[in-house]
């Protein structure tokens, strides 16, 4: 029962974990009302990190990769952490991710890819390659199984991954289970991790948003451009929310344009009517 107790704090609504950025100080004499599961499990915001190309893990096929296999081709990254064997919260996470992606019109491997990587040095690339075809059959997008890759991997190349991340993590030998919280996180092509998601809900808007902003202007269209220029990421909200001093200015913007349409076209009208003679 205790692993549900933590559960229910991971999942409370703006709760930030105990070493979390994003926490408020406690009060003097406050005591600390985590239960032990969860001392020291968060997820840090690490945008600008580089992540470690050359971390060793196994895709579902069995073959031996490198990080780097699945970065540098011009698209975005999103990753997430998640051990096959999870009871509840990484289920989560993923049906979350394919809730929030499946309205997108992009597919991965075409437009950004997805690398989910198991931080359970005993799950096998048989379940890697089940928990891929349930996935990739969910999410519902022809030809994706190209850009959505299921990798698992040692301990300590693992925790390279995540500690590049600032996903941190930590097995509970009472439990039989891992503790850890729940989120994704988002990279360039060039895999500099460009934004953190958290929770059990990505938004499609959040998730179009960020990977609008780590494609570097080559994933999106220029309404998609002009979203990201109204919508920034408030890291205390954790989502992306309206700047109403953009939003003026694009709304400025496109009157000032629409204005000069109609004058032009009355200009043009009018050197074109026929002149009468008197």
């Amino acid at each position: 029962m205790r692993w549900i107790i933590a559960f229910a704090y991971l999942l409370m609504p703006g709760l930030a974990l105990a070493q979390s950025p994003f926490s408020e100080p406690q009060t003097p004499g406050e005591s600390n009302v985590l239960p032990a599961e969860l001392e020291g499990i968060d997820i840090q915001d690490h945008s600008g990190t580089i992540v470690p190309a050359d971390v060793a893990l196994v895709d579902e096929a069995g073959n031996p990769v490198h990080l780097g296999d699945f970065l540098g081709h011009g698209r975005p990254v999103a990753v997430q952490l998640a051990y096959f064997q999870c009871p509840m919260l990484c289920t989560l996470v993923l049906n979350a991710f394919v809730t929030g992606a499946k309205p997108l019109s992009w597919v991965p491997g075409r437009d950004y890819d997805v690398v989910t990587v198991s931080f359970d040095p005993r799950d096998t690339p048989q379940l890697a390659a089940e928990k891929k075809a349930t996935y990739v059959a969910s999410l519902g997008k022809p030809g994706s199984e190209a850009g959505w890759h299921f990798l698992t991997g040692t301990e300590s190349e693992v925790r390279r991954l995540a500690d590049a991340l600032g996903f941190k993590y930590r097995w509970v030998p009472d439990q039989k289970e891992f503790a850890h919280a729940a989120g994704m996180f988002v990279l360039t092509p060039q895999g500099k991790v460009s934004r953190t998601l958290y929770g059990v809900e990505f938004p499609t808007k959040d998730l179009r948003l960020s990977l609008v902003e780590a494609g570097e202007g080559k994933l999106g269209s220029p309404l998609d451009k002009v979203l990201l220029y109204c919508f920034q990421y408030d890291a205390k909200a954790h989502k992306y929310v309206m700047v109403a001093m953009n939003v003026m200015k694009v709304g400025g913007l496109l009157t000032m344009l629409a204005l000069g349409g109609f004058l032009a076209l009355l200009w043009s009208r009018e050197r074109h009517r026929p002149r009468h003679a008197v």
